[in-house]
Formats: structure tokens, C-alpha cells, sequence
């Protein structure tokens, strides 16, 4: 009995220090990629896991909303206009196959305007299974460059493959369980001499450098993906062109505290269906007063329709000493000059307002379209009302009617007619100044903003949101999504039905009345919040979300230069030849016939 007992011990043993060893060995092989890369690495990407994120990723909140059978019979009939190929999802099923760890990409320098790239990943197998894959990559590079030459070299042990296609040049070698490649023959042998531990100095390595080391410590253990930035290559370049190419006065100038950045990482990862995203800026605090943090004093503002919310320390004031008006132009140019003129100094605009800004937006159901706040607290009323009165002044068209409620001063402008009717409306009190675009909005907030309580901040959703992201010093934002989306489907759906009857042509690429209800895409729509704070040495940025924050605003950035870049195609496109009858380009104008207008004094 007792030698049955000490072998079941024993079995148990073994087994915790096989997982034991296992573990060690998954947390060895993630920090030696930094061993594998020089001190002064530029750039790197790291997944520790593909296949693991991959499934992560298929239980993912977006993930599940693209899954709904409502949305796949949507999609089907654009989706059906993209040209099929089974390319993406071969390579898919091959990196599976590879099951790859720590897969990394590196930019180790940029010397004589030719970047050097080095990349790898932990295989699977024996090298003989993982080139079946990886040969199969390499026959359908070669194949589509016949020019490409291949050959093999013997470097320590080490078999390289060399593909020369001038310009571009491509080493690939096996280091079990590794597979490396980089862009020079040079930068792989280096590689293979840090992972087989030849190089003379290990402390020349990414992992030891400083400012690395200081990045990776706000990193999460886990996480899905990882990016890190070493600016200070990129810098130096950047201001040794700008020296090149401008006056020795613009020469001194900062590229716009660039030059206090020391490192920028960012990680990753998916929980419990939400992304959440990290991000670090490694560089000095910026605020010059210990006391500046994040009060979120405008959170008094909001209401239970408040789907956007947003507050920040920004130093507006320090911004009129350094932006020029001309250089700016247009009306944020023509505001600036108006308080030039007027003589209003950083030190005014400190003494009037706290240098948090709040912003606001509210959705009624009642309404068709949001209305948006824009909320700063008052220190000095008198220097704040010079501020507002210079503001009104900024444009000479405009026509401003004052009046006075409560103590609280209301400026209002009618702007012309247009698709949607605006009143830009300023109030100002002794505590607050808001701004918006509909006079009883502003009223309703200022109002609000003498009470204690905020239905916002009450609120269930936005309490449970707030608790994903530690408390901000710096920057808070927040997006009630599902509120949203029902908000645009209430007020866009019979717009978009109604543009399908005038324009039959639509059904041709979507069918509008299998537009997935409401509540299916809610359902799977979660807020967005965003939190930033000064962390030891620099700033860290949380957000959580089906999307974060970050992504949401590079996806709106792309969406947004898309549709300029379409505007912009579309209009070249009826100026070139909607004024030709025959639809040719019309000629160039003759310099000589064109008439000079005089202009009116």
C-alpha cells in the first residue's frame, strides 16, 4: 500500500514539474526575443501565441456580432461582389499547422536610407515539417519573381537560404525550434550568433537597454500582441532632414516635445469578449503643476441619454504663445488672431479658465440628431467674459445677441440655413462656460452643472465601465455604443430606405430591408472607455471595448481620408469632363483671354 502511495506521489511529482517546466520554459522563450534583437532596435512586434488569439478572437464581442445569422444574410449580397480566392485562408490554415510562439518583427536600423528587417517565430515539429510549409512560401515568392536568384550558404552549422531580387533580398535559416529571416545576410548571422549565445557582449542586446526594460514594466503578463517604438533614431533623422531643408530658426525648434520621448509601447488582449488595449509613452510630465489632475467636474453635465463623454487636462492658454493665427488660416486661425488683437495672453486665458476641458454629447430619443457640449470651469469670471467677447468678434459676418438669465450670461448666433439648423450658443457663469449648438442644450447643462449628482455618473452602464480602466489623472473618455447605434438606426434607417427607392440602383450591392434590427447588434455592444494617467516615468493609457479607443479613432481616421480621397476623385472627375459635351477633357483656359476682376473696396 505504501509503495502504491509513493508512486502515485511520485506520478503527481512529475507531473507538476513537467508543467512547471513548461511554463519556465513559454515565459524563457517570450523574453528572449529581446535577446535575439541589438540594443538599438527600432521597432518590434511580438505575438506570443497565434493560434491562441486566433481563438480568442472567434469568441470576441465583434467576432459574435459578424456571426449573427441577421448580419451574414446582410452581408451576403455585398460580400458576394468581392472576388473569392482561397489565398488567406490556405496561409490561415498553414500557420495553425506551424502552431507559432513568440512570432516577431523587428526593424533593427535604417542606415544609408536602407532599412534593415529581421523577423522569426517557434515552430512546431522538426525543421523538415515546418518546411513543408515554409518551402511552399518560398517556391511561390520565387515563382512570382523569375528574376529572383536563390542560393545556399553554411554559416556555423547553420544552413541559409538567400533570395536575391535586386533590390530586395530575403535570408531565411533554421535554428530549432526557431526560423528566422531577415533582409540582410549580415543582420540573420548576427541573429543566429545571439540565439546560439556567440555574441562577445550579451549586454548589447534589446532586453537590456535601458529605456526597453522601463517600457515593458507597465506590460500586462498576458497578452495577445505586443509593439514597441524607440523614437530616438527616427527623431534624430527626422530633424537632421528638417535642419537640411528649413531656415536655422525653425532648425531650433522641437519637433513638438518629440525629443522627450524616450520609449512607446503597446500591448493587446482580449477579455472576457472585450479588447483592451495598453499603451505607454515613456517622457517626462508635462503638467507644470503637481496639483493638475483630472477632477472630470463636467460629468455633473450629463444625462441619462449621454452617449459620448469625454475630459482632459489641455493647455489651451500656452497655445496662443506658440501658434501663429496666419499660418493656421480659417476660423480656429481667425479665433486666435481675435484674442491677438485684443491683447488676451496665456496668462489671461490661466487666470479665466482651469485647464480641463469637458465635452459631451446627448441623444433623446425625441430628437433627430445629438446635441454636443463643450464644457470648461471658470476661475475668473471677468477675464473669462473678455475671452468670450474677443471669440465673438473672430468673424465679422457673424451677428452675436447677448442677454443675461440667473446671473449667467448667453451669447447666440443664427447661422444660415442648412441641412441641419444650428445655433452656436456660449453661456457663461462664475463657475462654468459651455458651449454648444442649440440654446436650450446650453441652458439645460448649465443648470445641471449647480447640482451634486449626475445621472450620467449614476448610471449603471457607466459605473461598470468606469471600473475596466484604472482611475485617470489625464484623460477620460467614454462611449455608450449600443446607445448610440440605436440612436443612427432610429434616425438613418428610413433615410437610407427611402434612398433606395429614388435609387433603385442600390439594391444592386445591398439589400437594405434585411438591415439587421436594432437589437441584434446592440446586444453585442458594449461601452468604450478610455483612461490615461502619469505612471512612474511616463504616461499609460488604458481602454476596454468591443473596439477600444484607440481603434476607433485610427477607424475613423481611415474611413475619413477614404472618403475625402473619393470626394476629391469625384470632383476632378466633373471638372475635368462634365464641361466637355463630347466627353473629353476641355482645353486649358488661354492665359491671355481671361478676364481680371477688379476687387471691391
Amino acid at each position: 500500500m505504501k509503495r502504491v502511495s509513493f508512486l502515485v506521489i511520485a506520478i503527481a511529482a512529475a507531473v507538476f514539474a513537467g508543467w512547471y517546466v513548461w511554463k519556465l520554459s513559454q515565459q524563457i522563450s517570450g523574453a528572449s526575443v529581446s535577446a535575439l534583437l541589438p540594443r538599438e532596435t527600432i521597432f518590434l512586434v511580438h505575438a506570443p501565441d497565434l493560434n491562441r488569439t486566433r481563438e480568442e478572437w472567434h469568441h470576441s464581442d465583434i467576432y459574435l456580432l459578424y456571426r449573427e445569422s441577421a448580419v451574414q444574410d446582410f452581408l451576403r449580397k455585398p460580400l458576394a461582389k468581392i472576388p473569392k480566392g482561397d489565398t488567406a485562408s490556405e496561409t490561415l490554415r498553414e500557420i495553425e499547422q506551424l502552431d507559432a510562439k513568440n512570432t516577431f518583427f523587428a526593424l533593427t536600423s535604417i542606415g544609408n536610407n536602407s532599412p534593415k528587417l529581421v523577423g522569426g517565430f517557434r515552430f512546431r515539429g522538426s525543421p523538415k515539417d515546418a518546411e513543408q510549409v515554409i518551402g511552399k512560401w518560398r517556391s511561390h515568392f520565387l515563382e512570382k519573381n523569375p528574376g529572383a536568384k536563390l542560393q545556399k550558404l553554411q554559416y556555423q552549422r547553420h544552413e541559409i537560404e538567400l533570395i536575391a531580387a535586386t533590390p530586395f533580398a530575403l535570408a531565411t535559416a533554421y535554428d530549432r525550434p526557431w526560423f528566422f529571416a531577415a533582409t540582410d545576410l549580415t543582420e540573420l548571422k548576427m541573429l543566429l550568433d545571439r540565439a546560439d549565445h556567440r555574441v562577445k557582449n550579451p549586454k548589447e542586446t534589446l532586453g537590456e537597454d535601458e529605456s526597453y526594460r522601463a517600457a515593458i514594466s507597465h506590460r500586462p503578463a498576458n497578452y495577445a500582441a505586443f509593439f514597441y517604438v524607440q523614437p530616438k533614431t527616427l527623431v534624430e533623422r527626422i530633424a537632421a532632414l528638417r535642419a537640411a531643408i528649413q531656415s536655422p530658426t525653425a532648425r531650433r525648434q522641437k519637433l513638438s516635445g518629440l525629443e522627450e520621448v524616450r520609449s512607446i509601447c503597446g500591448t493587446m488582449r482580449f477579455e472576457s469578449g472585450k479588447i483592451h488595449d495598453v499603451l505607454f509613452v515613456g517622457m517626462p510630465k508635462m503638467e507644470s503643476r503637481v496639483d493638475e489632475t483630472l477632477t472630470q467636474s463636467s460629468l455633473t453635465l450629463g444625462t441619462k441619454e449621454t452617449f459620448f463623454y469625454l475630459s482632459s487636462l489641455v493647455k489651451l492658454g500656452e497655445k496662443l504663445e506658440t501658434l501663429n493665427p496666419a499660418a493656421i488660416g480659417g476660423a480656429v486661425g481667425r479665433l486666435f488672431q481675435a484674442f491677438s488683437d485684443s491683447d488676451i495672453t496665456a496668462d489671461d486665458w490661466k487666470a479665466a479658465f482651469s485647464p480641463e476641458i469637458g465635452s459631451l454629447a446627448d441623444w433623446p430619443p425625441s430628437a433627430h440628431w445629438p446635441s454636443l457640449l463643450l464644457a470648461l470651469p471658470v476661475i475668473d469670471m471677468d477675464k473669462a467674459g473678455k475671452i468670450v467677447e474677443a471669440a465673438t468678434r473672430s468673424d465679422n459676418d457673424a451677428i452675436w445677441t447677448r442677454t443675461e438669465k440667473d446671473g449667467v450670461h448667453y451669447f447666440s448666433m443664427q447661422s444660415p440655413a442648412s441641412f441641419i439648423a444650428i445655433t452656436p450658443t456660449i453661456a457663461l457663469s462664475n463657475r462654468i462656460m459651455v458651449v454648444g449648438f442649440n440654446p436650450v442644450s446650453v441652458e439645460e447643462a448649465v443648470k445641471r452643472s449647480t447640482g451634486t449628482s449626475s445621472e450620467l455618473a449614476d448610471s449603471k452602464t457607466f459605473k461598470g465601465a468606469a471600473r475596466l480602466v484604472p482611475s485617470p489623472t489625464n484623460f477620460f473618455a467614454y462611449v455608450d455604443t449600443a446607445l448610440l447605434y440605436s440612436r443612427l438606426d432610429a434616425s438613418l434607417r428610413p433615410m437610407l430606405l427611402m434612398a433606395a427607392a429614388f435609387m433603385p440602383t442600390i439594391t444592386d450591392h445591398v439589400d437594405l430591408s434585411k438591415l439587421p434590427s436594432p437589437e441584434v447588434i446592440t446586444k453585442h455592444l458594449s461601452p468604450i472607455v478610455s483612461s490615461q494617467r502619469y505612471e512612474r516615468d511616463g504616461y499609460v493609457v488604458e481602454s476596454v471595448g468591443p473596439v477600444t479607443f484607440d481603434q476607433s479613432v485610427i477607424g475613423l481616421a481611415i474611413i475619413g481620408g477614404l472618403g475625402a480621397t473619393a470626394r476629391q476623385k469625384a470632383t476632378s472627375s466633373l471638372t475635368g469632363w462634365s464641361a466637355s459635351p463630347t466627353g473629353t477633357p476641355p482645353p486649358p483656359l488661354n492665359p491671355s483671354s481671361t478676364a481680371t476682376v477688379a476687387p471691391t473696396p
